[in-house]
């Protein structure tokens, strides 16, 4: 059965833990965190029981380097990001439950009781392979501390996991003239010792639970997983030869880090567990429960890891419930091309919030209605500047603040009562019954762009009702006709309060002010008479304001210093 039509006990919905080497930028939002908000606050709403779970991700080499760059320590680094990264999070509106970190000590007991529990039940395998030195520095290299020529697409600065300039994955010793990051110098070849979560072992299992059990998934996420299980997986080391992360809990693996894969991923459990001490909650039934949903938040680079890896370290423990969905979208490109953090080629989330003050809203929108969700999509400013100026204000803000204006002009601000219904009414009353179900089907499918046109088609709607209906006209002869349409359009934009939460619950905040509405719930929406008769409704205010060109001239400039900007 399909994982969306099974009643679930209780939600665990986690987004991807972002490094915390550096800020969020607009990519992060797109590939993860604003999806996962949308789900999560529209289950709030629905009444469900539901725990959003995020966090930094402390460990692993990013951290590393950035802490030798920067000439402090790794805690430094984490410290400082995870609490500007918190901070952006909680101001842009993602609304986690919790926003924990892999640095605590809950989590590295959470991971390493983790780790026993599979070494105690045999699972891992122990080999002895070579791997890259740095006979200068007296260390063994990570895949991100050697760099080298890639041999897919020559570009001479990949790195040993990866190439930023095609995307190719890679390991070290395919790099052509690889270096050592730290020296310099070629690196040389050491014997060290390592445990493998043998994936392989799983494959039948994976074709199983995947290829035939979860057909549902997205096709960019169904296909990537395909591939990989297709090709053959191979046992992948779950320890590393670092001095910053989770200590290995063998007293023969001392000097040796859990795997940041397989340590990060069990950040989902530790948080879930220091929300529950805090909140005097069970942890349990969160991750245990048989009938609790498990959705995980990634973007396109994190699919493996949540889809295959994760899953099989999870069955081979057997105490934990496996996902139901991985709703993962792709990328969001900047301008035209590719974000890149190393070459500043990003829209920095905190540096948004400054530079356009009290407009989260319109960058959720933004990002919301591009969204990634089946293939590559581009962010650009013009674009942000007309879905702003021709949509948000145009329409659902012109809408919203001609009904309340007319409201007040002609009635002092009282909702009036509804007379005689004609056809034209009855459309209207029509699509308000029916939008919730329809935006809570595209949103409980992960369809959250098809959920957002949804929700802006019945401020189109209103608006149209408006135009045809002119109640500027009709209050000369015609009070009665002109009660019904205003009380209608309130009704309308009442239902669009609550609809919007999940996408712009900045602006549904300031709707139910206005409208002087208690604390209504998603079943609350399509009901035509949420404001009763008589109900006094605050003056307007403008929801949304035009932003003029020079306000984008200013981010452009911003990129053209980067030289990639190409308008």
């Amino acid at each position: 059965m399909p994982s969306y039509k099974k009643k679930a006990f209780c939600y665990t919905v986690t987004a991807a833990l972002p490094y915390a080497n550096g800020p969020i930028h607009i990519g992060h939002l797109a590939g993860a965190y604003l999806p996962a908000d949308i789900y999560a606050r529209y289950l709030r709403s629905k009444k469900e029981r539901v725990v959003f779970i995020g966090g930094s991700d402390e460990h692993g080499v990013p951290i590393t380097i950035s802490a030798q760059k920067e000439g402090i320590s790794p805690q430094q680094v984490v410290d400082s990001y995870h609490a500007l990264n918190r901070k952006t999070f909680e101001d842009f509106g993602i609304s986690f439950d919790i926003f924990s970190r892999t640095s605590s000590k809950l989590h590295q007991k959470t991971a390493s009781d983790f780790f026993i529990k599979l070494y105690e039940k045999g699972i891992f395998e122990v080999h002895e392979t070579k791997q890259f030195y740095d006979q200068a520095h007296q260390q063994f290299l990570a895949d991100r501390y050697i760099k080298g020529t890639c041999p897919r697409c020559n570009y001479e600065e990949a790195y040993g996991d990866q190439c930023e300039s095609c995307g190719t994955t890679l390991s070290p010793n395919e790099l052509i003239n690889p270096k050592s990051v730290l020296s310099g110098k070629k690196p040389t070849l050491k014997a060290t010792k390592h445990w493998y979560l043998p994936l392989d072992t799983y494959e039948d299992w994976l074709k199983s639970w995947i290829i035939k059990g979860h057909q549902e998934w997205k096709k960019n996420v169904y296909g990537q997983c395909k591939s990989w299980i297709d090709q053959g997986l191979r046992p992948r080391a779950v320890t590393r030869d670092l001095d910053w992360g989770v200590p290995v809990p063998l007293q023969e693996a001392k000097g040796k880090v859990l795997y940041v894969w397989f340590d990060a991923p069990i950040g989902y459990i530790s948080a879930t567990k220091e929300w529950a001490a805090t909140n005097n909650q069970d942890w349990e039934p969160f991750w245990k429960d048989p009938k609790t949903k498990l959705v995980h938040f990634v973007g396109k680079d994190n699919i493996v890891f949540h889809c295959i890896i994760f899953p099989v370290m999870l069955k081979a423990h057997g105490d934990f419930i496996l996902p139901e969905n991985v709703p993962a979208n792709e990328f969001l490109n900047l301008e035209g091309n590719k974000l890149s953090t190393s070459r500043n080629w990003a829209v920095w989330l905190h540096e948004y919030l400054v530079d356009f003050s009290n407009k989260q809203d319109v960058l959720r929108y933004v990002i919301c209605a591009n969204a990634p969700e089946a293939k590559d999509s581009d962010f650009s400013w013009k674009d942000f500047q007309a879905k702003n100026n021709n949509e948000l204000v145009a329409i659902l803000g012109n809408f919203i603040h001609r009904s309340l204006v007319l409201t007040h002009k002609y009635f002092d601000g009282i909702v009036p009562e509804r007379m005689h219904i004609t056809s034209i009414d009855e459309e209207v009353v029509n699509q308000i019954k029916k939008r919730p179900d329809q935006i809570g089907d595209a949103i409980a499918h992960f369809k959250f762009k098809e959920g957002i046109q949804l929700l802006m088609e019945l401020a189109r709607i209103g608006n149209k009702y408006l135009a045809d209906t002119e109640p500027w006209k009709l209050i000369k002869h015609d009070v009665g006709r002109v009660k019904t349409i205003l009380n209608l359009t309130l009704q309308l934009i009442a239902t669009m309060a609550i609809l919007a939460e999940p996408f712009l619950p900045f602006t549904s905040k300031k709707l139910r002010a206005m409208l002087q509405l208690n604390e209504l719930m998603w079943d609350d929406a399509g009901n035509t008479h949420l404001l009763q008769p008589g109900r006094k409704i605050k003056a307007p205010t403008l929801l949304f304001e035009k932003i003029e060109d020079t306000f984008i001239e200013q981010q452009i400039s911003k990129l053209k210093a980067h030289n990639l900007y190409s308008a």
